[in-house]
């Protein structure tokens, strides 16, 4: 058995609805059924040292371990986290022959971080906003009662008086949750511009930054909870989109109890290897949280081409909409014969359906990103962004207009395409095997004399994955291939690592050395590839490393 991480939960888990605390143990299954009871054993031990009453248990086997969990108060939860830690190292005691820690001292221990953690203030709060149906956002630094427009944040040690306040004016606005494996980040860009067009402030946190309208709040990865909680204390938002990524939801849960959308893209090979996400159907899992927060309410939005989600959806009970490319999916006709919504594709058409009734939104040529109706993989994310947003009350008419207006320079990094010199450059961040399927896809549809890839992969990817990447885009039918070492995602690989397995599948799959090209950065890889490229050729570059320096090359050769 060996100790992976005890750490809080703060939202709904793969554990909880409510917050709690994990410990998660790599060890066999049989080592786990031993774990379970003696870990539940000591835990119960301490809190009843300490009072603690009610507190829920579960586990949850893994793939290479177990997950264990024990609910507790939000002011409590670094304590809480403490004693997973205590009760871990008195289970490999117990079960391993480690020295076993003092139990004396473990409670006056606790008993301290408890006192010095206690915020009886913020737990009053928490009570009354239950009372008054409001809801209160709460972290290490602020609390919030409401949502946008509707919402004001204190400090979270310096709280007001809850007698005092006007429980009436804090309000939530409509919000709504987007996941999946890929198509996330184009598919809230695309609701995002659907809603502004609607006329709509729009606080979005994502995987790129924190904004409202273009007034940008922070840059970086914002697609956990803590972006979530940011951008719904933003007090000029009148609508919210939450991209909602598998890191954030297991390390901490999801963000938000409650929301009026969750869209879930689909479910395809990506991130597996990490503790909690090592194969498809812990991923699924993984993402499926997201559902919890439209469970009682709200409409979850599905993609019917994907069988994952498909099976998974007969375990959610609130309402559905699903969307699909393909009008005549057998579960989209069987979903709108009861009386459901969906949006699909038939011919070349975007149809919203509910029930027998069909409205044309627009068709796939006239929306900019779809290339024409070439980018499949961007019709399907329009699909989504179509659902998603008529989920969250946006007219067909305004769904019309957002789509058909929106150009590359709204989705930089995702499906942009630069004519230079009479060749082609496709750009897109697609990272994955399923992603850059869908992408060179589309490139096959495109007119070329040659074609060529730029592309690297992380290091913290398994070497089968990085050759079935490597796999899929020689069978694409690649003339040249320009591999970039990605410095800063070497992630524990030693320099060329990375570009060693990339190369030997090549060859193996029928390339020659000379065209397979090692650069160190991505924009030497593109540079290299401009100068190989012909009038009619394509180049195809996948730019993980997204730099300003890259898409600026692109813009000044044109």
């Amino acid at each position: 058995m060996k100790f992976l991480d005890a750490r809080r939960l703060t939202g709904p888990s793969l554990l909880f609805d409510v917050p709690g605390t994990i410990l998660d143990v790599a060890c066999s299954a049989e080592k786990a059924a031993q774990l379970a009871p003696a870990w539940e054993k000591h835990v119960r031990r301490m809190l009843g040292e300490i009072g603690w009453q009610g507190c829920e248990f579960a586990t949850l086997e893994l793939t290479g371990g177990i997950s264990l969990g024990f609910t507790a108060p939000i002011d409590a939860l670094y304590a809480a986290s403490e004693i997973n830690e205590w009760a871990w190292a008195a289970c490999n005691a117990e079960l391993n022959g480690g020295e076993a820690p003092d139990f004396d001292e473990a409670i006056a221990a606790t008993r301290a971080a408890i006192a010095e953690e206690a915020n009886p203030e913020l737990m009053q709060l928490c009570t009354l906003a239950a009372e008054n149906g409001v809801t209160l956002l709460w972290d290490d630094d602020d609390v919030s009662l409401g949502y946008g427009r509707h919402s004001q944040t204190w400090p979270v040690r310096e709280l007001p008086d809850p007698n005092s306040l006007d429980w009436s004016k804090f309000r939530d606005v409509p919000s709504g949750l987007v996941t999946g494996t890929n198509g996330k980040t184009t598919t809230v860009r695309i609701a995002a511009h659907i809603m502004r067009t609607a006329g709509h402030n729009v606080g979005l946190s994502s995987t790129d930054y924190i904004a409202v309208n273009d007034r940008i709040v922070d840059r970086d990865d914002w697609s956990g909870p803590g972006g979530a909680r940011n951008v719904l204390r933003e007090q000029d938002v009148d609508i919210a989109i939450l991209e909602t990524a598998r890191g954030g939801l297991l390390r901490r849960g999801l963000g938000v109890d409650k929301a009026d959308a969750a869209l879930i893209t689909n479910i395809a090979k990506d991130h597996l290897g990490d503790f909690g996400s090592r194969n498809l159907d812990e991923l699924l899992d993984c993402k499926w949280i997201v559902t919890r927060a439209v469970t009682n309410s709200g409409k979850l939005i599905l993609n019917a081409d994907d069988s994952r989600l498909e099976a998974k959806s007969k375990e959610f009970g609130g309402e559905l909409v699903w969307f699909s490319l393909d009008a005549a999916n057998e579960t989209v006709l069987a979903h709108t014969a009861q009386g459901g919504s969906a949006v699909a594709l038939d011919g070349e058409d975007l149809l919203f359906l509910h029930g027998s009734s069909k409205e044309l939104i627009c068709r796939d040529r006239d929306i900019p990103i779809t290339l024409g109706g070439a980018a499949r993989h961007n019709v399907a994310n329009e699909l989504g962004a179509a659902a998603f947003c008529a989920s969250l009350g946006i007219s067909i008419s305004d769904i019309r207009a957002g789509l058909t207006s929106m150009s590359q320079d709204d989705n930089p990094g995702r499906c942009n395409v630069y004519e230079i010199n009479g060749f082609t450059v496709l750009v897109d961040f697609a990272h994955n095997p399923e992603a850059l399927q869908a992408l060179l896809d589309m490139a096959n549809r495109i007119a070329t004399k040659r074609k060529a890839l730029c592309f690297g992969q992380a290091g913290d990817r398994p070497d089968d994955l990085i050759r079935e990447l490597a796999r899929s885009a020689w069978e694409s039918g690649l003339d040249q291939v320009f591999v970039s070492e990605l410095a800063k995602y070497h992630r524990g690989r030693e320099p060329g690592a990375v570009y060693g397995v990339i190369r030997d599948e090549l060859i193996a799959c029928g390339a020659e050395e000379d065209q397979v090209e090692h650069h160190m950065e991505e924009i030497e890889s593109l540079d290299s590839a401009m100068q190989w490229a012909e009038p009619g050729d394509l180049i195809v570059m996948l730019a993980l490393e997204r730099s300003q320096e890259l898409y600026d090359k692109l813009k000044t050769s044109i």
